[in-house]
């Protein structure tokens, strides 16, 4: 299957980089100038992925992820010409899968794509890797990609689900941030311990809004690990 990829950026330089990889990459691109048109595009083309630059005029990246998020899971990357840890930060808080910063590696860039849709298609023939994983009211379905908790839907991004996965098939290890990172991104692709807490932080409050607040448990210098899946009584 040809995935759909939808480039918003307001430099033309910068999306015809982009549109090159991807197209050597075997993906169909779309692309849009500003979070406006990006909007619309989205709703006509319906892409597998979003690389989203986070610093446009008016209504910039962050505004189209939080709209985009009303409605629909679809993963995003985000591209941020400054390497603020803020940028970064807030970017996937509020629903991003993971983020480059500008000046970019086309070929990284590609990598982190194939990740985020791996993660999102998961497929695969091995019959123990993409069985239903439960524990309590918690359950993952990796065949499916539904994530749910005493029956209610969880909408998590690609590397949260990918995350929550890796917890789910060793329920009693504890993991260290590498662990986490290498479960969920893969490629040898390295990033901050601040962004493995940010989507840590974002499963617990996905979790906490449908009324389980100790699923994931902190082991203070050492990581995290499985805590309680069952719900209130």
């Amino acid at each position: 299957m040809t995935h759909r990829i939808l480039i918003v950026d307001d430099d033309l330089h910068i999306r015809e980089v982009i549109r090159v990889a991807l197209r050597k990459a075997g993906m169909t691109v779309f692309e849009a100038r500003d979070g406006k048109e990006a909007l619309t595009r989205f709703a006509a083309d319906r892409p597998d992925l979003l690389i989203l630059d986070i610093g446009m005029p008016e209504f910039d990246g962050l505004d189209v992820c939080r709209d985009i998020r009303k409605l629909s899971d679809v993963p995003i990357l985000f591209l941020s010409a400054r390497d603020e840890e803020i940028d970064r930060v807030l970017g996937l808080e509020i629903g991003g899968d993971d983020y480059v910063t500008k000046p970019f590696s086309p070929r990284e860039l590609v990598a982190r794509v194939n990740v985020i849709l791996r993660r999102t298609s998961q497929r695969g023939s091995d019959t123990k890797a993409t069985a239903a994983l439960s524990q309590g009211g918690l359950l993952v379905d990796p065949e499916q990609h539904v994530a749910a908790f005493a029956g209610t839907p969880l909408r998590l991004t690609a590397i949260e689900f990918g995350i929550l996965r890796a917890f789910l098939t060793r329920p009693s290890v504890v993991f260290s941030r590498e662990q986490i990172m290498n479960a969920a991104y893969q490629l040898n692709i390295q990033v901050s311990d601040r962004t493995i807490d940010s989507h840590i932080r974002n499963i617990r409050a996905k979790l906490a809004a449908v009324n389980c607040d100790n699923v994931i448990e902190t082991i203070h210098g050492v990581g995290f690990k499985l805590g309680r899946c069952e719900p209130h009584a």
